[in-house]
């Protein structure tokens, strides 16, 4: 269709990853992206959403997507990394 794109939009749960594709109108959000892939909708445990992405670089979600993008949804982090990595280090230390 004239004025329309096609992106995929992928979340990795902790057992699966999910993808879709969704087409849009040009010109829409990547936010639109996910909200039309409905993902958020049939997975709660992906709230809160931390960030969007493209390729693995973090992006806006106000920024338009372009054809062909594979939109990224970044879970929140449980653990702070550099923290866990700490107590692992302490507890190798008192071996």
């Amino acid at each position: 269709m004239p004025g329309t794109i096609t992106v995929e939009v992928v979340a990795a749960l902790p057992d699966r990853t999910l993808v879709r594709t969704v087409e849009l109108p040009a010109g829409a959000s990547l936010a639109q992206a996910v909200e039309r892939s409905g993902l958020l909708a049939q997975c709660p445990e992906l709230h809160p959403v931390a960030a969007l992405g493209v390729f693995g670089r973090v992006r806006n979600p106000a920024e338009p997507a372009r054809p062909g993008d594979r939109v990224e949804i970044y879970r929140a982090l449980h653990a702070d990394p550099k923290e866990a990595r700490r107590r692992r280090a302490a507890g190798r230390e008192r071996r």
